[in-house]
């Protein structure tokens, strides 16, 4: 039998890194921050199906499974649960974030406008990043509470929209922090480092650790690793060193979270500064 639950709305659009949690049926319950860029942890009963908006979700033999909700992701999000013979459905929302604009000048155009070498470089890069986040692992190393990689000034956040001399670029997918080049970066959660490169077209030094079902950090602007593909590291563990390669303006961190190809906001996920 499908019984299609009340829509659940979200009461206000403040955010924090613990978010809420909401029992969406009998057997199902979501936790997180039900906005744009939120992360929501399930839980449900074993061997059950979910779907998101008929898209199917992985379930852990635990029963816990992970969404992640882009930057412009649809504000009234579908949830389906089946097991055995009893299947639910329940809509929920997602609350409509604002992001800031900011404009950095000065850029060389052999920055903004790459040669054709430069480009197929930085393709083979993006190529290579999408295949260390497409590993597939069954830990859940994401229900941790999660740390701030690195000390330092907030010098971008998630969303954002930069113009470049004057010219609008990508939304920013990170949160910056500005620090010296070589302030040490520890690892957020626990995870299995998928990727370390020493010099990246766009991202310079880049790290990636996989926390399980699809969540990743990524690491941006490194000078130096301390870590290869495979490693397996802790919370709080030494994985790298703040930088400023690639396209970079300054010494910083540029910390990106995903699940599968959805880019989530880290700032949601650790205590606020």
């Amino acid at each position: 039998m499908k019984r299609h639950l009340p829509l659940l709305v979200l009461a206000c659009c403040t955010f924090n890194a613990i978010g809420e949690e909401r029992q969406l049926t009998p057997h199902t319950s979501l936790s997180g921050d039900f906005i744009q860029g939120g992360m929501l942890i399930g839980k449900t009963r074993v061997s059950s199906t979910v779907m998101l908006n008929d898209v199917a979700v992985k379930v852990n033999d635990k029963g816990i499974f992970v969404l992640g909700f882009g930057r412009d992701a649809s504000l009234t999000q579908k949830l389906s649960i089946t097991f055995d013979a009893d299947s639910n459905a329940v809509d929920f929302e997602l609350a409509k974030r604002k992001y800031r604009e900011s404009r950095v000048t000065g850029i060389s155009k052999k920055i903004t406008n790459p040669n054709p070498k430069n480009i197929a470089r930085a393709r083979k890069d993006a190529k290579e990043v999408r295949a260390a986040r497409a590993i597939w692992s069954d830990a859940q190393h994401f229900t941790q509470s999660f740390i701030w990689p690195a000390p330092g000034r907030i010098s971008g956040v998630y969303g954002s929209v930069r113009y470049y001399n004057g010219k609008m670029g990508r939304p920013h997918y990170g949160v910056d922090m500005a620090s010296p080049i070589g302030t040490k970066v520890v690892a957020p959660a626990d995870g299995i480092v998928r990727l370390y490169v020493s010099d990246m077209f766009y991202s310079g030094g880049t790290l990636i650790i996989d926390h399980g079902m699809g969540v990743s950090s990524t690491f941006l602007h490194l000078s130096k690793g301390h870590v290869q593909a495979g490693d397996t590291v802790k919370q709080g563990d030494l994985i790298a060193e703040i930088g400023n390669t690639g396209r970079s303006t300054g010494p910083h961190l540029d910390w990106r979270m995903n699940w599968m190809n959805q880019r989530i906001d880290p700032q949601l996920l650790v205590p606020k500064r």
